[in-house]
């Protein structure tokens, strides 16, 4: 094994095996325990139709369920929300999602007023907004979003981020990446279509494409595209496995270079 892929397997925890049924349940333990610790009622989380946000939103519902049975003097709940930008291009697939994963509730904001008026009044100062910031614009208001919900309803923001999306940074950095917490940390790519496929989810819901689609001049731009590298090298890679000297180096170059984004802010104590 190389050694940095060592210490990579160390720090997302990922197990070379798992059992579906144990870790549905680990996650939705540990959703039931942030929220009672930390006595909030609501979880809240983007849905965006994709295999990540399927998953984590069906966790998410298993979990409130089983509190409200075992406390139904709490208003425990599960808040979906549609933020697209517009018109999402793959909207059908979100309410299958949706369809699936059966929230309390299901809420639409749409981003795109706040994200071009943001825009327009950068650009007012002669600086020009290229369409990959633009597109971490987005991500970022997308969060603003489910914050205020969480804060209006005494709420949590679940996040979707699991170890092959970590390991390359592939989020944005106070967007996507902002939550309060992830209960699919530790899950490679794959693991995660286990669960989804243990929990009885329609084939189509795990088998799709995975895409940010944050881009307007490169639209539903696939994840391995942009990596460069593919999630099954990925989770191989995670799984301790042996893969190619070429994937095993973009993996470990992205590792590297979004290691910022692991990362707390700086202060003068820290070393970088």
């Amino acid at each position: 094994m190389r050694p940095l892929q060592k210490k990579i397997i160390a720090y997302e925890r990922v197990q070379p095996k798992i059992d579906p049924a144990q870790e549905v349940q680990r996650s939705i333990t540990f959703l039931q325990t942030f929220l009672q610790k930390n006595n909030l009622e609501t979880l809240v989380l983007g849905i965006s139709g994709g295999q990540d946000s399927t998953l984590t939103g069906r966790l998410c519902q298993l979990a409130v369920a089983q509190l409200r049975q075992q406390n139904p003097q709490r208003n425990y709940q599960f808040i979906a929300v549609r933020l697209p930008y517009s018109q999402q291009a793959d909207e059908q697939d979100a309410l299958k999602a949706l369809e699936f994963i059966q929230p309390d509730q299901t809420m639409r904001v749409n981003i795109q007023p706040a994200v071009d008026a943001a825009v327009a009044s950068i650009e007012a100062n002669d600086l020009a907004i290229s369409d990959f910031n633009k597109g971490n614009l987005k991500a970022r208001q997308r969060m603003v979003v489910q914050y205020a919900i969480a804060g209006a309803t005494k709420g949590a923001v679940v996040g979707t981020d699991h170890a092959a999306e970590n390991i390359t940074g592939f989020y944005t950095k106070y967007g996507d990446g902002a939550t309060d917490i992830t209960p699919l940390f530790r899950l490679d790519k794959r693991q995660g279509r286990v669960l989804l496929q243990y929990l009885g989810a329609p084939e189509a819901l795990y088998q799709k494409t995975p895409t940010a689609d944050l881009e307007e001049q490169r639209p539903s731009l696939a994840d391995e595209v942009a990596l460069g590298v593919t999630y099954q090298d990925i989770d191989d890679y995670l799984e301790g496995k042996d893969v190619s000297e070429t994937a095993a180096e973009k993996i470990e170059a992205w590792y590297l270079k979004t290691e910022h984004k692991r990362q707390l802010p700086y202060t003068v104590f820290d070393q970088f």
